[in-house]
């Protein structure tokens, strides 16, 4: 109701007239629900009246509205004089809040899901593109992001009649983006330029097979030592995310499933009530290609998983383990969510490394195996590795060994 958020009788009338005004407490209620601050949620109920009232003067009814009215609404916000609206205090929470009603309005079936549609959607044929390599591959949101700006670019650039693209064509189109990228980036448009242009063979679009064109670029994936935490390091890792509010609880067992168990960032946004085996002690993970595995349950990974689980916010319809820490209360849309939480938890714990997502944790745990005398078959297991090769990057790691059997060089010596 909207009382919990407002007291005084000639603000109540305000915000429930105009035509935003049958759906206003409706809205206060969502809000509720989801967890938003009192604060959050009075400046969201006060954009969603203005947004009705900026409709209003324009002649129009809730029905009417679209992307291009909330672009048109937030153009408003930078000159807006509209009494009992602050602009200059409301203008960034009012565009999320306007965003959110509209959601509402669609949900409800006042305006219709047409209203929502991207105006940067992807061409038809890359989004069956994207269906197909889902479909088939199970690659997950972040990948199908990669895969899409990739096949985008290239159908831009070399137009939509598939059948008139040449491999020259196909050709120079990598290597002029290569001259303006680095090397990593490079190798990511690269493989997701193969997939796409196979993609086409398979289906008959293109008379030859494209991808043979895609050169490759020189990598040499064990020319460095891959970047993980030391002992030390990831005690203070651990210790820095103590406490009993639900946040700290959440991001704890988070860690130590990545530093016990190697797990992925996706594995970890993915994981679902029922893929705990409590009585067995086992953790059953769906990774890359829906390849699955279950994996033993350390004490310490389950009892902070238990801890979290007692204290996570109470929220129905989703069995997914962990959900975000402030409103609106859901699970992770990707594993970018997860590689968040271990960002701010270094940033908490002052430990300074290169990278800062969750593939650390990783690489941490797969070094930390082999230290302790895991044999390298062992250790690809657990972090489900399907070639050796990719399990021995990690078996150079211990550099006290390695410097115990290096042989001096001749030029150092004289």
């Amino acid at each position: 109701m909207l009382e919990k958020y407002f007291s005084a009788p000639k603000t109540l009338r305000r915000l429930r007239s105009g035509i935003s005004g049958p759906y206003i407490d409706a809205f206060a209620d969502d809000l509720e629900r989801d967890g938003y601050a009192w604060a959050s949620a009075v400046r969201y109920l006060r954009a969603a009246a203005h947004l009705g009232c900026f409709v209003q003067r324009r002649g129009g009814v809730l029905a009417d509205i679209d992307c291009s009215t909330l672009h048109a609404f937030v153009g408003h916000l930078r000159r807006c004089r509209c009494p009992h609206f602050r602009r200059a205090k409301i203008a960034f929470h009012a565009r999320f809040g306007v965003k959110l009603f509209h959601q509402r309005l669609v949900g409800c079936g006042i305006c219709s899901s047409e209203s929502v549609r991207d105006e940067n959607a992807d061409p038809a044929l890359v989004t069956a593109f994207l269906d197909w390599f889902q479909t088939h591959r199970g690659a997950k949101l972040p990948t199908l992001r990669l895969y899409a700006r990739g096949a985008a670019e290239l159908l831009q650039a070399l137009g939509d009649d598939v059948g008139q693209w040449t491999a020259h064509a196909v050709r120079n189109f990598l290597l002029r983006r290569a001259s303006q990228c680095g090397s990593p980036t490079t190798q990511k448009l690269i493989t997701s330029l193969r997939a796409f242009l196979r993609y086409l063979n398979f289906r008959g679009e293109s008379r030859d097979d494209l991808a043979l064109a895609i050169p490759a670029v020189a990598h040499w994936r064990l020319a460095k030592l891959p970047r993980c935490l030391s002992s030390e390091e990831v005690n203070r890792l651990i210790v820095a995310c103590d406490g009993s509010d639900p946040g700290r609880l959440r991001d704890r067992a988070i860690v130590l499933l990545l530093v016990r168990l190697g797990l992925r960032a996706g594995d970890v946004a993915q994981l679902r009530l029922k893929d705990i085996d409590w009585n067995r002690g086992t953790l059953q993970v769906i990774g890359k290609g829906r390849f699955q595995v279950r994996l033993p349950l350390p004490q310490d990974v389950g009892d902070a998983i238990l801890r979290y689980l007692e204290r996570r916010p109470k929220i129905s319809g989703t069995d997914y383990v962990f959900i975000r820490s402030i409103a609106p209360y859901r699970p992770f849309t990707s594993g970018d969510g997860v590689s968040s939480v271990v960002k701010h938890a270094l940033q908490r714990a002052r430990v300074e490394v290169p990278d800062k997502g969750a593939h650390l944790l990783r690489h941490t745990a797969a070094t930390e195996m082999l230290r302790n005398g895991v044999p390298l078959e062992q250790a690809g297991l657990v972090l489900r590795h399907r070639s050796i090769d990719m399990t021995a990057y990690y078996a150079k790691a211990d550099v006290a060994l390695l410097k115990q059997i290096a042989q001096p060089w001749p030029e150092v010596n004289r």
